[in-house]
């Protein structure tokens, strides 16, 4: 059977225990340096105390070791891979091909989306090579990755849901060109959710002020059974800065989504053990989001950006129907509650935000009463009622256990199985004192001792007891044989779990370019004597080591064209002049389109 896993990202470990929680197979985390979130660093003694969580369920731990280097941090780069791996790592996601260049244990090699694994020849090498599994490129089509599938045999792993770059991943350059910060460093700036004027060669303004390079948030729930059978086998989520609420709740909602797709289907598996139990209802649309997309699974076919606002938009409430001094009244105002936050867009597309202060007699008294028409969009960015339960939620994983109790000659015998096909047996040398009660009684009191699983990861999901008599058993021998036995079961599990295995990777294979530039991030020496070894002949260093000024800072799959109707594709009779010309405000961008392969391309205008 094929193993289907949810990945959910991680802060720290407070929120990492929560997804796990929650139902994480597995979990991705960044250690002290050299991870694509700089904002989202972790000591090893954490990440110790996570995977050793993580293990007891057989849920995996991967460490995020995913920026480019510099040839003076080569040397802490492999000491902390080997570090990770000493504490229990289950695989590290490496963007710099330093890595593969270096002596390292056998830890399993995951390439990070940021390896531009939108080259469906870097993907084939990448797998030749012996790489354990790719993280495909957001922008790649269903078909795309059917494709990518029946060409290579390691593990593939793709994004679902969470922000969206609008630059294909390593190849964003632009927030380095206009402030030195680097999204190859974990530094990115986040140039692409401020706001820009975009016109046409001849000054025509297509879009003015607005957020044109912000894109919506993904959500690929409704595709989840495609997906697995186009080969996917990990799913994963977006979102290292995100906080433990949006983390709680976005992992229990694709857990529920994925358990209905394994119910109907046993030819696949989930990649770890236990249910979680939680006391909220998931909904995507009730913590932050820009409202979403599927982002090209299938095609171009609907608008991708969110230019109003970057922000959260939240859920849509409705219209609004009434305004009056003070207060208004919106479609759907029973939704509402005191302390929420919301969203207003006027019929013009400006963007506002208020606080209710109360909901009375159905109309909506903010704190900060603003200027509002009948007819504007209502959205809750801030959902109290939701964020307070998701706060209070004691989400917990247990496994279920089946107990056997029973006598034997030399006393009291209690087995343990997990659903793993872990056993334990604990054995009670006493003496056997008959007892008053019935049988049935005894049989019962033994039962209610052994149910109480307490503070352990383990439920009791059915429990045999088998007497030749009814025996007198005190209270506290029960509970000692059940404590002892479900202590060894859990060691028993962390025992058993078994980590996967990098093999040795493959330094005959050819790569398929004989020249790189900048484009392929090559910032130090270990990397560039990977690629010779493979064949390359001309190797251009990163952007981050030398820039010509002529760079592409973006390459997207996001179309301005399209998003504006001036696609001629869709829109003949489309009359514009090229190239388009972005401003920020200090800066000029030139903006053009490579429309046989679908891709925008942003430079630097001087």
């Amino acid at each position: 059977m094929k193993t289907i896993e949810l990945l959910a990202p991680a802060r720290d470990i407070s929120v990492a225990i929560a997804a796990i929680n929650c139902g994480a197979d597995a979990v991705y985390i960044g250690a002290q340096r050299f991870g694509a979130r700089k904002g989202a660093s972790n000591t090893l003694q954490d990440i110790e105390k996570l995977v050793l969580y993580a293990h007891k369920f057989h849920a995996r731990v991967y460490a995020t070791v995913n920026t480019i280097l510099f040839d003076s941090e080569l040397k802490a780069a492999r000491d902390l891979i080997v570090d990770l791996y000493n504490i229990g790592i289950d695989a590290i996601i490496f963007q710099d091909m330093a890595i593969l260049e270096m002596d390292l244990p056998p830890v399993p090699l995951h390439a990070s989306t940021q390896c531009d694994n939108y080259d469906i020849e870097k993907i084939k090498f990448l797998d030749k090579i012996g790489i354990s599994r790719i993280v495909l490129a957001r922008e790649l089509s269903l078909e795309e990755i059917k494709m990518i599938r029946q060409e290579v045999s390691c593990e593939l792993e793709c994004f679902v849901h969470g922000s969206l770059c609008v630059s294909l991943s390593g190849r964003c350059y632009m927030s380095a060109s206009l402030g030195g910060r680097s999204a190859n460093r974990g530094e990115c700036a986040q140039v692409c959710r401020k706001s820009y004027v975009l016109t046409d060669a001849k000054g025509k303004v297509i879009s003015d002020g607005k957020h044109i390079l912000s894109l919506k948030d993904m959500d690929r729930s409704d595709y989840l059974p495609e997906l697995i059978e186009s080969g996917i086998t990990s799913f994963k989520i977006e979102g290292r800065l995100k906080d433990k609420a949006y983390v709680k709740n976005i992992v229990s909602y694709y857990r529920r989504k994925i358990d209905d797709f394994l119910a109907g289907n046993c030819d696949f598996v989930r990649s770890s053990s236990g249910k979680s139990y939680i006391s909220f209802t998931p909904d995507p649309e009730r913590t932050f989001n820009r409202g979403f997309t599927d982002y090209l699974l299938k095609g171009y076919r609907e608008k991708l950006l969110s230019p109003l606002t970057p922000k959260s938009q939240g859920k849509y409430i409705g219209k609004i129907i009434a305004v009056e001094s003070k207060r208004f009244s919106t479609e759907n105002v029973e939704l509402l509650n005191n302390g929420d936050g919301l969203l207003i867009i006027s019929k013009d597309g400006i963007v506002s935000g208020l606080r209710v202060n109360k909901i009375e007699d159905g109309y909506v008294y903010p704190f900060n009463f603003i200027p509002l028409s009948k007819g504007d969009l209502v959205y809750r960015n801030s959902d109290i009622v939701f964020e307070k339960d998701l706060l209070i939620d004691e989400e917990e994983r247990l496994i279920d256990v089946s107990m056997e109790f029973k006598d034997v000659d030399s006393g009291f015998e209690l087995s343990v199985a997990d659903c793993d096909k872990n056993t334990v047996t604990v054995h009670e040398n006493l003496p056997k004192i008959l007892s008053q009660k019935d049988i049935s009684e005894t049989i019962n009191l033994i039962k209610t001792q052994l149910s109480k699983t307490g503070n352990s990861i383990f439920k009791a999901e059915s429990i045999s007891v088998v007497l030749s008599n009814s025996f007198f058993l005190r209270l506290s021998i029960i509970n000692n044989m059940r404590r002892k036995a479900l202590e060894e079961l859990e060691a028993m599990r962390i025992q058993n779990y078994k980590r996967e295995v990098q093999g040795p990777l493959n330094g005959a294979v050819v790569y398929p370019y004989k020249e790189i530039d900048y484009r392929w991030n090559v910032s130090n020496k270990m990397a560039e004597n990977f690629y010779r070894k493979h064949g390359v002949e001309y190797i251009k260093p990163a952007f981050e080591i030398k820039s010509s000024g002529d760079e592409n800072l973006m390459t997207s799959r996001m179309c301005l064209r399209y998003e504006n109707d001036l696609c001629k594709r869709i829109n003949s009779g489309a009359v514009f002049a090229d190239p388009f010309i972005l401003f920020d405000g200090i800066n000029y961008f030139t903006v053009s389109f490579d429309c046989d392969r679908c891709l925008m391309i942003i430079k630097k205008r001087e």
